[in-house]
């Protein structure tokens, strides 16, 4: 027959069983504590060596769970930072591109100055044709700008090409350093005239030429060379570049000079148009 201990054994006399057994333990610890000091120091001797490497590992979690923590936290601060610094580059980034713009528009407002005689529309580069330097681009003003064919153009320090085609909105730029330009000049003091001819290869070396220089001209490194009055496309007075060297022809009768154009034609961004053409004369 099985017999149903839960059943038998209710819950209140073990309960009493237990409490008499307790009662009975303490006072024999107390009457009978010589008799137990043996008892006490044998359950001492294994408990004691437990307890303290159950707080040793107490310890050693909670260390770790604090590093953890700290790990956490960390993470979460250059996380923060990260994000934080992300922010504060993308805000220099746009202060500086500002900053450049700005600049930009002090320089045309000062190259505007510098030719009061002309009317002038500030126009932007959109895009280029030639990679590495900028001989054929593109301006964001067009005819309904008042931007026609052979409108001269000008950037930072001076000309820098003229308006080959024109559309409704933009406009196709040749610039002075492209193979296909040729400009009538007037070079040194005495404002002899010249013909500076664009050629990429030589602007890989940083200049171009100013050709058919007249041999008592006079010139000297340094000197300013614009556009000339006679020019059929180019208004008077625009700065070309600067003579770098010179050398004799071998008819002995002209010179030829380097021309380090005044503009830099690896970075144009924005640009002045005259808007004024150069009248053609008819016969």
């Amino acid at each position: 027959m099985k017999i149903d201990y839960k059943k038998d054994l209710h819950p209140k006399y073990l309960l009493l069983t237990l409490s008499v057994i307790c009662v009975i333990l303490i006072i024999l610890s107390v009457f009978m504590k010589n008799s137990l000091a043996p008892i006490r120091n044998a359950a001492s001797s294994i408990i004691n060596p437990l307890q303290k490497g159950v707080n040793e590992i107490g310890l050693w979690v909670e260390d770790k769970l604090e590093i953890f923590g700290s790990v956490k936290d960390l993470k979460e601060e250059n996380q923060r930072l990260k994000d934080e610094l992300k922010v504060n580059e993308e805000k220099l980034a746009r202060n500086e591109a500002e900053l450049t713009e700005l600049q930009d528009l002090r320089d045309l407002y000062n190259l505007d100055k510098m030719y009061p005689e002309y009317n002038k529309i500030a126009a932007r580069v959109f895009s280029v044709n030639v990679s590495g330097w900028f001989a054929e681009f593109y301006i964001d003003k067009g005819l309904n700008d008042g931007v026609y064919e052979d409108c001269n153009v000008l950037s930072d320090s001076g000309l820098i090409g003229i308006v080959e085609e024109s559309y409704a909105d933009h406009a196709k730029v040749r610039a002075i350093i492209d193979d296909h330009s040729k400009i009538t000049a007037e070079i040194g003091p005495k404002g002899s005239l010249c013909t500076v001819e664009g050629s990429l290869k030589t602007m890989d070396d940083g200049y171009i030429y100013a050709k058919n220089i007249d041999k008592n001209a006079g010139i000297k490194e340094g000197d300013r060379v614009i556009t000339s009055s006679v020019s059929d496309r180019y208004l008077y007075g625009l700065t070309i570049g600067y003579v770098t060297e010179i050398k004799d022809d071998t008819n002995n009768l002209t010179k030829t000079a380097k021309i380090t154009p005044a503009e830099n034609f690896t970075d144009i961004k924005d640009v002045l148009v005259i808007t004024d053409r150069k009248k053609k004369v008819s016969y």
